[in-house]
């Protein structure tokens, strides 16, 4: 039935400082834009930010998710080469970090920090064995 995800889309309430967060701190490519979304290119899967107002035209007032407030409710995880040197580079661009790398006991140094509308990114990448 399902045999992959090739969108992941964020609801956000602020476009603009998002889209700069994503294109101009983590340098994702930008390949479309309008006045209620931004679509980013990662390899063979598309990256989304929606906006409230185009949200709703696209689900509907009793689906709109962007009405939930509150707390983060999901985590992006992404597979980096070099979790420190990525944590660094980001760090130094201004990203707030919730927790530094750590090797993690099942076999991955991660890295955690929130974009600009507190949802929940890592990043990764295998623990080379001694």
């Amino acid at each position: 039935m399902f045999r992959k995800v090739d969108a992941t889309v964020l609801f956000v309430q602020n476009l603009s400082k998002s889209i700069e967060f994503y294109r101009d701190t983590l340098e994702l490519p930008l390949v479309f834009q309008d006045s209620g979304s931004a679509t980013f290119q990662l390899e063979n899967q598309y990256f989304l930010l929606l906006a409230p107002s185009t949200a709703t035209d696209l689900l509907s007032d009793e689906a709109n998710p962007v009405t939930i407030e509150g707390n983060a409710r999901f985590l992006l995880a992404t597979v980096v080469e070099n979790v420190d040197a990525t944590y660094e580079t980001l760090k130094a661009r201004g990203v707030t970090f919730l927790k530094p790398p750590i090797s993690q006991p099942w076999g991955l140094r991660t890295a955690h920090f929130t974009d600009p509308e507190g949802n929940i990114w890592e990043i990764n990448q295998p623990v080379k064995e001694h």
